[in-house]
């Protein structure tokens, strides 16, 4: 039996590695290949799917909301998460957001294979690290870091301010208002106990948040 994959990932390098890794298998085949979120959610109302490896930064949709969006539409539909951000930024918010398994592009490439075939047959993938992150975020006696108290859109915000981006930007970038993000701003110091964005550039570094783009 062949099961299915809906391959979505913005990068064509991504898409064709993944193609030509699994059609060397006797039990995938890539099916149908996406380049932005909305061209996910039309190709997975179209069809059915045994699974989608999904990149969480996805122009078109948000990566946190389009995990979501899809699950609304197909609630039994596995996704992988196969993204370049570390477990530390976004695995604890995707599985909870219903992803079924997280994998960083940096990782041993041996675990691809296995992790998808726990998801085709009703499992889950969790690795050591994700395993570790979850247990901490569920613990009663954990003391939170300041940033898992932030809103998944909050956190787009803290990704982007961050990064260097101006309030203009991300605007833009979110298709918000400037006093809407300027409000998240607020917020986000308010949350962290924070006072300027030095701190909290200090505070991504810190905790390896800090990547070349945010997903949401």
């Amino acid at each position: 039996m062949q099961f299915e994959v809906l391959v979505a990932d913005d990068h064509a390098i991504i898409r064709d590695g993944l193609t030509k890794i699994l059609s060397d298998t006797q039990d995938f085949i890539v099916a149908g290949q996406a380049s932005n979120g909305n061209a996910v959610l039309d190709m997975i109302r179209q069809r059915d799917w045994a699974l989608v490896i999904l990149d969480i930064s996805m122009p078109g949709r948000n990566g946190l909301e389009l995990i979501k969006l899809i699950k609304i539409e197909r609630p039994r539909l596995p996704i992988f998460i196969f993204s370049m951000h570390h477990e530390e930024q976004y695995a604890v918010r995707a599985i909870r957001a219903g992803a079924s398994g997280y994998l960083s592009k940096e990782a041993d490439m041996d675990l691809l294979l296995p992790a998808l075939r726990k998801l085709v047959h009703g499992g889950m993938y969790i690795s050591p690290k994700v395993a570790e992150l979850l247990a901490t975020d569920v613990s009663p006696n954990r003391t939170a870091l300041p940033h898992s108290l932030l809103t998944n859109r909050e956190f787009g915000v803290f990704s982007r301010i961050v990064r260097g981006m101006t309030m203009n930007a991300i605007a833009d970038e979110l298709s918000l208002s400037i006093k809407t993000v300027s409000t998240h701003k607020s917020h986000i110091l308010f949350k962290m106990h924070m006072t300027n964005q030095v701190e909290l550039v200090r505070y991504a570094l810190e905790h390896k948040l800090l990547d070349a783009q945010s997903p949401d």
